[in-house]
């Protein structure tokens, strides 16, 4: 019998400690909704720019680590302020390095977030997903064979917030190789125009303006993203059509 409690004790610790990891980042995007909306600003950009810019100059790599650190925390945690930590790489770094640089921070980050739902919540559903003979398995088998497909569709859709797109593949077990290298690869075209609205930033604040982040829906930018969508999904289409004809 105590044989038996001590087994259900460890159980219950390792559950706690799967779980600890995602329940950390929530209770750390919560606070950091409420206390830091106000300071990760354009104005606290506006503010600090020469110093910024001094720093750079005097020690670039360690502006390149503290802006990756920075970035990485951002996105891990959900905290508000990747819009402007991405204009921010290109105001410092330019167009080519600040793409980079901002596509590798997110990278990163996300990762954070999937691992963390992973190794919790997306283990528990993941295994249920595989006992199960219905709906949900049909939907695990249709998503195994899209994966790629689908990973990129939830980079390239705006209307996908970057936090779900990084918890749901999390949740339904997709492969951690395949979530990188969608994740890499699909939030370029996006990063490009936030990046390059920053290489532009220190003539829209000599006119004491602040940049206009609507630019990405413009047609001339949203509609080659959504064309890039369209041909994630057409493998989809593809494979549907043949399943259906039998070939």
């Amino acid at each position: 019998m105590e044989k038996s409690t001590g087994t259900d004790k460890n159980s219950e610790t390792r559950s706690i400690l799967r779980h600890a990891p995602l329940a950390i980042i929530v209770i750390v995007a919560t606070i950091g909704f409420f206390t830091l909306k106000d300071y990760i600003t354009f104005d606290t950009l506006r503010e600090h720019r020469e110093a910024l810019l001094a720093f750079r100059d005097a020690n670039y790599y360690g502006l390149v680590a503290s802006f990756l650190a920075i970035y990485i925390v951002i996105v891990s945690f959900s905290l508000p302020g990747a819009a402007v930590a991405s204009v921010t790489g290109g105001f410092l770094f330019g167009l080519g390095l600040g793409t980079f640089y901002n596509v590798t921070a997110a990278t990163i980050g996300a990762c954070a977030i999937f691992l963390a739902a992973r190794w919790g919540l997306g283990k528990n559903l993941t295994a249920k997903m595989d006992a199960s003979n219905g709906t949900l398995k049909k939907i695990k088998n249709g998503l195994a064979e899209n994966e790629i497909s689908v990973l990129f569709l939830l980079r390239l859709v705006p209307a996908v917030p970057f936090f779900v797109a990084n918890l749901l593949p999390a949740l339904v077990g997709v492969r951690f190789s395949n979530f990188v290298f969608t994740t890499f690869f699909g939030i370029i075209p996006g990063a490009i125009v936030f990046t390059w609205i920053g290489v532009g930033l220190g003539a829209v604040f000599d006119r004491g303006e602040n940049p206009d982040l609507s630019l990405l829906w413009e047609p001339q930018i949203i509609g080659p993203i959504l064309g890039l969508a369209a041909l994630a999904f057409l493998p989809i289409i593809i494979k549907t059509l043949r399943g259906r004809k039998g070939i």
